[in-house]
């Protein structure tokens, strides 16, 4: 699924537990392993690298590592497309103050611009472990046949043992419904046929995919779909939330969000996003 998986690597806290993270999926998908840190090189800050590196059991030989210098998303971003990265790992806050959101952590800026798929990990491990508990975005958008597939592959590698696709009622068919002169027997109706025709809309979807002994869950939410979305894998408890790219978003597209805006903001776990090259 991912021949090139590239980590963006700042020397925090967190870094030890995101080479860990980062080896881990490099092993699952046999892929080569890139590490890419943007500011001063230094005797010690390489030694400090490498011997965490060889902590983890990860050949130094078998991995590149590049030094840049400049601003942090725009050298990341670029040595991913040089290299041809197929996924780029980042750490994320799970929350975003007021000026890191207008302003746009680093974290933000790769998602938003990055050509390769992202996997923003909010509580990387020092001792990963697979994403058991998947959710899959299934609202129809032109991405979403190539997201949900993409979505069962990353499950029936990582062996993820509860996975659900989320598809949303769309809200202006049950709002015309309950504006309507009919009574709640007709509400109630409008609402099963619209849930029938979404959970037919990502049948159709998967029927068309091998998922092995995966076994998948339809789930049907009404509302905003991402802020259900996100709240559904909240009170699922979900490791992993996958959903596809809106494409480039600027700094008014975060004063007047897109849906993905608020998945953004606050985080509910680790997220994937799923980017066609």
């Amino acid at each position: 699924m991912f021949k090139k998986i590239a980590l963006a690597l700042a020397f925090s806290p967190r870094m030890e537990a995101l080479i860990c993270e980062s080896k881990r999926l490099k092993d699952l998908f046999g892929a080569e392993l890139i590490l890419i840190h943007v500011g001063e090189k230094t005797a010690t800050l390489e030694q400090n690298l490498n011997f965490m590196l060889d902590k983890h059991q990860v050949d130094i030989k078998k991995v590149k590592v590049v030094w840049e210098s400049g601003n942090p998303a725009k050298k990341i971003i670029q040595t991913c497309n040089q290299e041809g990265v197929d996924l780029l790992v980042a750490g994320a806050l799970k929350t975003e103050g007021f000026f890191k959101y207008y302003i746009g952590s680093i974290a933000r800026k790769i998602i938003r611009k990055s050509k390769c798929s992202v996997l923003t990990l909010v509580d990387p491990l020092m001792e990963p472990t697979p994403f058991e508990k998947v959710v899959i975005n299934g609202t129809q958008q032109e991405q979403t046949p190539y997201v949900i597939q993409k979505g069962i592959e990353w499950c029936q590698q990582d062996q993820a043992k509860q996975v659900y696709v989320v598809n949303e009622i769309k809200m202006y068919g049950l709002q015309m419904a309950t504006a309507g002169e009919g009574g709640e027997s007709e509400v109630a109706n409008t609402r099963r046929k619209l849930v029938g025709e979404e959970v037919a809309y990502v049948e159709n979807i998967l029927k068309n995919i091998d998922k092995g002994d995966l076994r998948v869950n339809v789930k049907i939410t009404c509302g905003k779909w991402a802020v259900e979305l996100a709240r559904f894998a909240t009170d699922f408890g979900a490791d992993l939330l996958i959903v596809g790219d809106e494409g480039n978003l600027g700094f008014f597209d975060r004063i007047f969000p897109h849906d993905l805006e608020d998945i953004l903001s606050d985080l509910p776990c680790n997220l994937l996003i799923i980017k066609k090259k």
